[in-house]
């Protein structure tokens, strides 16, 4: 081997050591963004959460944790502000602990189903709430994830007919004090308790009932621990996925506009996956053996509607959005 072949041996093995040795940091050049939420990985938003993951792959690296796995419910809205989290699937009862004026968005009976829902958080009005939690809370609501109406969900066999008849009874319900407030406004005695821990509840006899749309009671199977399924549709129930400020403002124009179109894309799959989903589980629920009924709606949205004006929680609301939400 002559000195001149051996040289050049040595700068091609170098070379090729130097592109081998490039490909992680090339790799790693993409921005991660990881995800938690406290649905589960069967969930039809962790499906939603699938196909946006998809559509950003050219630019992000997408880490989803579902279950509550990385983060507990109700934490991670700090988790986002504080950096340990890039997104999340928020619950907007969780913003209003913040920010009161979220509190709106929060209240029963408010918002008719999942278009009227989306049709808000297009409008001017919802654009000043979301600008709001941008410069107050360094979050940026990318749009709701309706996951369906939230209905009661009982283990004693009380038929009930109006909020009376809720009297004593102890209803699962989220921590925080938009959620507390909803289930006392129902006429129950609301119990704060983790989402994974609701099946355990109701078998035990911890809790006599939960609030959930019917998608989630088939998914977490809590069907197999109750008698019956009251009707109420007291809330069109929605999270926002959103994601850190200082993620979306570390983009430029082009990458927004990618990443806001795969959310939106996303979020209308999962929602008219749920919509035909809910269709369907009545009759299922009442395949195995529960009752299904339908309560005195008037009764149930007059009480509620009543305890919300009368309470804190409207004094903080932006004064002129509750009755632009209804014209809508």
């Amino acid at each position: 081997m002559t000195p001149s072949t051996k040289r050049r041996q040595v700068l091609i093995g170098t070379g090729l050591f130097a592109a081998t040795a490039a490909l992680p940091a090339i790799a790693q050049d993409k921005p991660k963004l990881r995800f938690s939420a406290v649905f589960s990985d069967q969930d039809i938003r962790a499906q939603m959460m699938k196909k946006f993951a998809d559509a950003i792959k050219d630019d992000f690296v997408f880490e989803g944790y579902y279950g509550g796995t990385l983060f507990k419910q109700g934490t991670e809205l700090v988790a986002v502000q504080r950096g340990n989290l890039e997104m999340s699937n928020i619950a907007p009862q969780d913003m209003s602990k913040q920010l009161p004026a979220w509190s709106i968005v929060t209240a029963g009976y408010l918002f008719r189903d999942a278009a009227h829902v989306n049709k808000f958080f297009r409008s001017p009005e919802a654009a000043e709430l979301k600008q709001m939690s941008e410069d107050k809370l360094g979050i940026k609501v990318l749009g709701p994830t309706y996951y369906g109406v939230r209905q009661l969900g009982l283990k004693p066999d009380r038929k009930i007919s109006t909020p009376a008849d809720l009297k004593g009874i102890k209803l699962r319900m989220p921590g925080g004090d938009a959620w507390q407030f909803l289930g006392r406004a129902l006429g129950a005695d609301p119990t704060p308790m983790a989402y994974a821990e609701v099946y355990t509840g109701l078998q035990t006899g911890a809790i006599d009932g939960q609030d959930n749309p019917l998608p989630n009671v088939e998914n977490m199977k809590f069907y197999e621990v109750m008698s019956q399924i009251a009707l109420t549709s007291h809330l069109v129930a929605f999270d926002l996925l959103a994601m850190s400020t200082k993620v979306w403002n570390g983009m430029d124009p082009a990458t927004q506009a990618k990443v806001q179109a795969a959310a939106d894309s996303a979020i209308d799959f999962s929602t008219q996956q749920h919509l035909a989903r809910e269709k369907e589980l009545a009759e299922f629920f009442s395949s195995k053996g529960l009752k299904i009924y339908t309560p005195d709606l008037d009764a149930f949205r007059t009480h509620v509607q009543k305890e919300y004006l009368a309470s804190d929680l409207s004094k903080d609301w932006i004064p002129g959005m509750i009755d632009k939400i209804n014209a809508l």
